[in-house]
């Protein structure tokens, strides 16, 4: 055989499989970035929906042509510039807090700290005749942080799948409980949905709130699955806990956040301010599918854990006691009535 018309031997099949894996996750990771980009301008500030809707078609049509048409490597420096230019354009994007809000949240509660005693103004504590009917209710409540002797965590499900919305309630010995419950801040024209969630489409709010608004809503009006839970928090962890939440509560005031479904919503920011403290669930990533909050907190010993989960969990369940309460000034007292001592 002529030695110049030799094929060089074939390359080792572990090193071709190396190669088509690296060129398989490269092009997945294009077409990701591709989508990313038109979608964040299919969501965006921009002022025409047909505005958008052009630009984003533009966006896509680059990355068909440089995916799947082009041979050449300048198809990918000019995919790779356009989808920097749209991530610096759309990082620019500033949250706001003067937009037409939904009544439920259209008041950013404050609070004032002067010693033990916090003043909060914006409280919630509406009316409900149903879901759509209300009276919109904002008050101004004072408590006193040595009167404060636990927390306790809510879990509200509204489907079968494991999706949940999460939040808390202080304790007082001396005073109603205090809820605060970190939630999407909806535009009047706006209804909550997860892709836009991930495209800077609502605000963040921590919604302080009396438990007659805020678990009765879900309890008794949305129709949702509430589980209510002691926690371990004493006195001192539940103050520096409060008193985390009080200071991003004020933040948000001078310096609004998005709202973030993977990275800024209501179980994520439980986790952050219960970390702070040394009694978070050390962020994991089963922490997005929240309807399993409740146990992951059971597993870290945040919760009673001398009886088994499932039983803890059938016990927790309040829906049909708060339905039962309604609009009875002792709610709070009622929907606790058949629980377990706190541990």
């Amino acid at each position: 055989m002529n030695p110049a018309t030799a094929h060089p031997p074939a390359a080792p099949w572990w090193r071709r499989l190396l190669l088509w894996l690296a060129c398989t996750a490269g092009f997945f990771c294009r077409f990701i970035l591709i989508t990313w980009a038109a979608l964040a301008i299919h969501y965006s500030n921009l002022p025409w929906p047909w505005l958008r809707a052009v630009l984003a078609l533009v966006v896509a049509g680059i990355g068909i042509w440089a995916l799947w048409l082009a041979r050449d490597r300048r198809a990918f420096w000019v995919e790779a510039a356009v989808v920097v230019a749209v991530m610096i354009w759309w990082s620019l994007i500033p949250a706001r807090n003067d937009r037409d809000w939904r009544p439920e949240v259209s008041v950013m509660p404050h609070a004032i700290i002067e010693g033990d005693r916090v003043r909060i103004t914006g409280v919630r504590n509406f009316d409900y005749r149903s879901r759509t009917d209300f009276t919109v209710r904002h008050e101004e409540r004072e408590v006193d942080l040595a009167h404060l002797t636990g927390v306790d965590f809510f879990l509200s499900t509204w489907t079968d799948k494991p999706i949940a919305h999460t939040f808390v309630s202080f304790l007082f010995d001396n005073a109603p409980p205090l809820s605060i419950s970190i939630e999407a801040r909806l535009e009047k024209n706006e209804k909550y949905s997860a892709i836009p969630s991930l495209f800077k489409q609502f605000e963040l709010i921590y919604v302080v709130g009396e438990e007659r608004d805020l678990v009765r809503v879900r309890s008794n009006y949305r129709n949702e699955r509430v589980y209510l839970y002691h926690t371990h928090a004493g006195n001192a962890g539940a103050r520096r806990l409060f008193l985390s939440y009080v200071e991003k509560m004020n933040q948000l005031v001078e310096k609004p956040e998005y709202y973030a479904l993977f990275s800024n919503n209501c179980t994520v920011n439980i986790d952050r301010h219960a970390h702070r403290e040394g009694k978070g669930m050390s962020y994991d990533p089963r922490l997005l599918i929240n309807g399993y909050a409740d146990r992951f907190a059971y597993a870290k010993g945040l919760l009673d854990t001398t009886v088994p989960f499932e039983d803890l969990r059938k016990q927790s369940l309040i829906s049909e006691y708060a339905k039962a309460a309604d609009q009875d000034p002792e709610f709070s007292k009622r929907i606790r009535e058949h629980l377990r001592p706190k541990p």
